[in-house]
């Protein structure tokens, strides 16, 4: 009898030991309940400040509304002074192979060097060009160029 009564409190013990497990990338309260994103993590750094800034067409200067996004990013790695990251240039389908790295990577370090100039120490800043090898959307036309002409920041 009493191993039939165990048997449920031992499956629920477990199930409620999952439900708490911190690495799911948020913080739990006591209460079992999420809170968002742990600090310091690339899903803070996408919730809370924007991981991507985007370019014009065949253009690598940060453009005026993008500027705050890293702004907040500057602000972020300043708070969260133990993180490095890696920012990847990326460019839309059109143009050579060759062109699209060299163009990803000016991106990359167009990004870099606006954080560094808002005190980011650059000796955490790490880029690559990925250039036209990894679209964040499919397509041949004007929105999905736009969505692919980016440099993302993540978190190392």
């Amino acid at each position: 009898m009493k191993t039939k009564l165990l048997a449920p409190i031992a499956a629920l013990a477990l199930v409620a030991a999952c439900a708490q497990a911190p690495d799911q990338g948020g913080a739990v309260t006591g209460a079992g309940q999420a809170t968002g994103p742990r600090p310091g993590t690339q899903e803070d750094l996408v919730a809370n400040v924007g991981d991507r800034v985007f370019f014009d067409f065949d253009r690598s200067d940060i453009r005026p509304d993008q500027a705050p996004t890293l702004d907040r990013q500057a602000a972020w790695l300043q708070t969260h002074r133990q993180v490095r990251v890696i920012i990847e240039g990326h460019a839309d389908e059109r143009g050579t192979r060759e062109y699209n790295l060299a163009l990803g990577q000016r991106r990359a370090d167009s990004a870099r060097n606006y954080l560094i100039a808002r005190g980011v120490d650059g000796a955490r800043i790490s880029t690559i060009s990925y250039g036209k090898d990894r679209p964040a959307v499919l397509g041949s036309n004007e929105e999905a160029w736009a969505q692919n002409r980016r440099a993302v920041t993540v978190v190392q």
